[in-house]
C-alpha cells in the first residue's frame, strides 16, 4: 500500500477530475467545511493535502500527517493560510497521545476503506488515545457506483474487499478497498463513538461523530 501510493503522489488527485463527481464532491466538500470550521484539527492519511488545502482556511488550526514523505512534499509545496497548517510525517500508530485540548476534530479522508474490518474497532480506540475523548471525528470516503469504480476483484473470509489498480509503470497492485453500509458503520462505530451521523450522496459517504 505504501509504494503504491508514493508511485501515485504526483498524480492521486486525478481521481478528483472525473466530471460525473463534481457535483457530489462540492457537495461533501460543503459539509467537511461546516464541520470542521473553528476546529483544531488532526487530519489522519493526509495525502497530497487535497482536503487539507480545502478546511485549513476555516479551521483554527490544522495537523496534517501522512506515513510517506512523497505526498507530504506533494502536500507542503500547496499555499495554506500562514501560520495554520504543521505537516508531520508519522504513522497514525505511531503518533502520541495529544495533549488537553490540542485537538478538537480529527478528519480522515478515504482512509477508512483502507483497513482491514479486523483492525477497525482497535484502531477506533487509538483514535480515541491521540485526539482525546470527546473529538468530533469526520470521515469521508467512496461509494462503490457500477460503471464508475474500479471493480472489485476478490472479497476474503472477513468480508473485506480489493480491487486491482494500475500503477505508472504499468504494472497492476492488490489494494484493499472497502465499501462499508450504513448498517455496517453504525454497527462498528457504536460502542466507541456517539452521536453517530451518515450522510451519503451517488459518490460518496460521510460519517460524523464523537469519540468516547
Amino acid at each position: 500500500m505504501r509504494e503504491y501510493y508514493a508511485q501515485r503522489a504526483q498524480t492521486l488527485e486525478k481521481v478528483y477530475q472525473k466530471p460525473e463527481r463534481q457535483q457530489d464532491l462540492r457537495e461533501i466538500q460543503g459539509k467537511v467545511l461546516d464541520v470542521l470550521k473553528d476546529q483544531r484539527v488532526l487530519e489522519v492519511a493526509c495525502g497530497t493535502g487535497y482536503w487539507t488545502e480545502r478546511f485549513a482556511p476555516v479551521a483554527a488550526s490544522v495537523v496534517a500527517t501522512d506515513y510517506n514523505q512523497s505526498m507530504l512534499d506533494v502536500a507542503q509545496a500547496k499555499a495554506y493560510p500562514e501560520g495554520k497548517v504543521q505537516f508531520a510525517l508519522a504513522d497514525l500508530h505511531d503518533l502520541p497521545a495529544a495533549a488537553a485540548g490540542q485537538y478538537s476534530a480529527c478528519f480522515a479522508g478515504f482512509f477508512w476503506s483502507h483497513v482491514m474490518r479486523d483492525d477497525q474497532t482497535s484502531l477506533l480506540g487509538h483514535l480515541s488515545k491521540v485526539t482525546g475523548k470527546g473529538t468530533t471525528l469526520v470521515l469521508i470516503d467512496n461509494n462503490y457506483v457500477e460503471g464508475s469504480s474500479t471493480v472489485i476483484a476478490r472479497t476474503d473470509l472477513e468480508g473485506n474487499t480489493f480491487q486491482l489498480r494500475k500503477q505508472e509503470d504499468g504494472s497492476r497492485v492488490e489494494i484493499l478497498k472497502n465499501f462499508p453500509t450504513d448498517s455496517a458503520l453504525r454497527k462498528k462505530f457504536g460502542p466507541a463513538v456517539r452521536d453517530i451521523r451518515i450522510f451519503r450522496n451517488t459518490y460518496y459517504w460521510m460519517l460524523t461523530c464523537v469519540l468516547k
